[in-house]
């Protein structure tokens, strides 16, 4: 979420590299141009090109209320992936690995840490290459 941060005398509520980084999670993501109408996008575009910090409440306002719907939808991306390609595949591999003799492969389909690994590396996989 974007947080405020004071600067000086002034408080800068939103900075231009919070607002980077939230562009470029939203594009990497796929939901930049999906969720985001085109005045919402050049809203965020414009206040990147053209103020290092946003000082205006009104101007805040319409920011947060843009970053809460592509934050929304980037946590429940997420979610998706974990539950419904990492289990899958999480199983899969198992699988695959007790046939080949791996007895401790039975538990990798319940490992929690093992399912976010492959959720993490299904997300971070360019989108060419994605499997299922």
């Amino acid at each position: 979420m974007l947080k405020t941060a004071s600067c000086g005398d002034s408080i800068c509520f939103v900075s231009k590299a919070q607002l980077l980084k939230l562009k470029l999670k939203a594009k990497r993501a796929g939901v930049w141009f999906k969720v985001l109408p085109r005045i919402d996008r050049a809203l965020l575009d414009l206040t990147i090109m053209v103020a290092d910090s946003i000082r205006s409440s009104v101007l805040v306002r319409s920011i947060l209320a843009v970053a809460r719907k592509l934050e929304g939808v980037l946590e429940s991306s997420i979610l998706c992936t974990f539950q419904k390609v990492a289990v899958r595949l999480a199983q899969k591999l198992s699988l695959i690995a007790q046939k080949w003799g791996n007895e401790s492969a039975k538990n990798w389909s319940s490992e929690v840490s093992f399912i976010k690994f492959l959720a993490v590396m299904h997300i971070n996989q360019p989108r060419h290459l994605k499997y299922s």
